[in-house]
């Protein structure tokens, strides 16, 4: 009796919205439009994805020693403060732990914020990474190291992995050429569908935080020491021919925190080579021979993490 009653219920309501637009729609049809595309909107960036905005790593100390790595994602469905003296809406998925060859044990979190709360912060993004340690620590009971750094990706950081981890679901597209003509037995289905679907327990809750960090004293959990690019290990060889005349010049620069080569920002000239990964990674040599800038090539091993250049000796 009940599934029936709440099925009539359903259809009632629909007809009545429906009975609203046909009215609004002939007395006026421009606030029709504007609420057609209103509606669109708001839907089209509910569905949109989680993108990754930033990562974070610092050490975890308790329960379990190992690298803690936070992916900082822009969520249009993670709602906008409305006022800065309420909490700060926020997003987070579970924790989930791994182990490789070059990162040993680590932790992987995932939280996300609304878009215009990651753009008011682009002044001064370190309350916003305070806010996500903060938020590390005290719901999941971690005791963290004082100081974290700013890299590039994470480990198992695509966007499958964080919609994963997030509980974010791409809905398939279901649409179809005469998907305009709905009778109310298919469009009573969809709208049961969707009831169901907001039953589902995601893996991702929306969980408030203080907006003011500093007045609450959150921001005295976790040092907000910066770490300054760090200098990465690398080894410069003058490679002679069979002769023991040197030919060429070949560095290599092992960069575990760098996923491609579009992150680095690479100079040579005939005396010296540059090599940025903003925030992450800055090296400058001297080269012991002066080269031909124009011969060098390089090669970034995607796999071993590990930059290859080589250049001519004039």
């Amino acid at each position: 009796m009940s599934s029936t009653g709440g099925t009539e219920d359903v259809l009632h309501q629909v007809k009545q919205f429906w009975s609203m637009l046909d009215d609004l729609s002939e007395n006026d049809p421009a606030a029709y439009r504007k609420f057609i595309h209103k509606q669109m909107k708001e839907g089209a960036e509910f569905i949109a994805p989680p993108e990754l905005h930033s990562c974070l790593c610092t050490e975890m100390l308790e329960p379990k020693k190992g690298l803690l790595y936070i992916n900082i994602c822009s969520w249009k469905r993670v709602p906008a403060p409305q006022d800065p003296s309420k909490p700060l809406p926020l997003c987070a998925g579970k924790l989930e732990t791994d182990t490789n060859e070059s990162h040993g044990l680590y932790t992987l979190l995932d939280v996300a914020l609304n878009p215009a709360v990651l753009e008011e912060s682009k002044k001064d993004k370190t309350e916003v990474y305070v806010l996500a340690l903060s938020f590390a620590q005290q719901q999941h009971g971690l005791r963290l190291s004082q100081q974290y750094s700013v890299i590039s990706c994470s480990p198992k950081s695509s966007p499958d992995d964080f919609h994963r981890r997030l509980g974010f679901q791409q809905q398939p597209n279901t649409s179809k050429p005469d998907a305009a003509i709905q009778t109310p037995a298919t469009l009573l289905q969809q709208i049961s569908s969707l009831r169901s679907e907001k039953q589902d327990e995601p893996a991702a809750q929306i969980i408030c935080r203080p907006a003011e960090l500093k007045k609450k004293g959150l921001i005295q959990v976790i040092s907000t020491t910066f770490v300054q690019p760090q200098k990465p290990e690398h080894q410069l060889e003058v490679k002679p021919d069979i002769a023991g005349i040197p030919r060429s010049i070949e560095l290599t620069v092992e960069l575990p925190n760098v996923c491609s080569m579009s992150e680095c920002l690479l100079r040579i000239s005939k005396d010296d080579v540059l090599l940025e990964v903003e925030d992450v990674y800055y090296l400058l040599l001297e080269f012991p021979k002066t080269v031909n800038e124009d011969t060098a090539s390089a090669i970034f091993n995607k796999k071993k993490r590990r930059l290859t250049l080589k250049v001519d000796v004039l």
